[in-house]
């Protein structure tokens, strides 16, 4: 039998590392040090931050549809569309109007986006049925109108 593996990855160790744990294992390595124990203010400013985002945007109403291949997000904080490995976001202030369409027949939702520079990006979403669509586009109203502010310049 050989020692290739054992050898292998006693080579893969550098030498630094090697003398360092040696003399960890002689000093009092497993005593907590205190400069390594968490703050406790440290950790309570933690808390309140992901307490903060976790309630940010799920204060108001949520609007979230994808297929396979495309996403479109609508929150507090705006529109977010990717599709494949493309994506955009956009904060309220920057969209000039947010319009849906469904397609005649099948089960196609699109949804563009236009910028007050005359842009725009749509996103085509399959729904898994027909019903799904009427659904998302509730969804969809109840956060424009709950977000959108339609009289700005």
């Amino acid at each position: 039998m050989t020692d290739a593996p054992q050898d292998a990855v006693r080579d893969a160790v550098p030498d630094e590392v090697s003398d360092e744990a040696t003399e960890r294992v002689g000093s009092d390595a497993d005593a907590p040090d205190a400069s390594d124990a968490p703050d406790a203010s440290e950790g309570q400013d933690a808390a309140e931050d992901e307490a903060e985002d976790e309630a940010g945007p799920a204060d108001g109403p949520v609007f979230e549809a994808a297929d396979r291949r495309g996403r479109i997000v609508a929150d507090a904080e705006g529109v977010r569309l990717s599709y494949d490995e493309e994506a955009c976001e956009f904060r309220w202030d920057e969209l000039a109007a947010v319009e849906s369409a469904k397609g005649r027949f099948g089960k196609r939702f699109t949804v563009t986006v236009h910028t007050p520079d005359r842009r725009w990006y749509p996103i085509d979403l399959l729904a898994p049925d027909r019903g799904r669509i009427a659904a998302w586009e509730a969804e969809l109203d109840a956060v424009l109108d709950a977000y959108f502010d339609d009289e700005a310049p």
